[in-house]
């Protein structure tokens, strides 16, 4: 069987036309791959619920007999341990847990820390 002439070229063409169009379309048009998508879903739940979460965590921390001790405390503490003292006084613990959420204690801490 013999192939007309201009199939070559036609499949050529369409080869670097796929090539051109996936590169395109990745870079420049925002395509992601489902993996990708995925993984900015999860964090934009988790973002989501970090926000959500957050005003209990200060609404927690403000109702504490011992803020005004805890504050001083995370003023003069250095700033990677200051989240951790959150989670231990408590404020980052939501109401029906019993783990406190690493997450809201880094926003919640952020917040604070605007207060010194």
């Amino acid at each position: 069987m013999s192939l007309p002439i201009w199939i070559k070229p036609a499949i050529i063409g369409a080869f670097a036309g796929a090539i051109l169009l996936a590169i395109g379309g990745f870079n420049v048009a925002g395509w992601v791959s489902a993996g990708t998508a995925q993984d900015q879903a999860d964090d934009q739940a988790r973002s989501a619920v970090t926000a959500a979460l957050l005003p209990i965590c200060l609404s927690q921390a403000k109702q504490d007999p011992m803020y005004d001790v805890t504050m001083s405390k995370l003023e003069e503490a250095r700033s990677f341990d200051r989240s951790k003292m959150v989670q231990e006084a408590g404020w980052a613990t939501m109401p029906g847990t019993t783990e406190p959420n690493s997450r809201v204690s880094f926003a919640c801490m952020d917040k604070l820390s605007a207060q010194f």
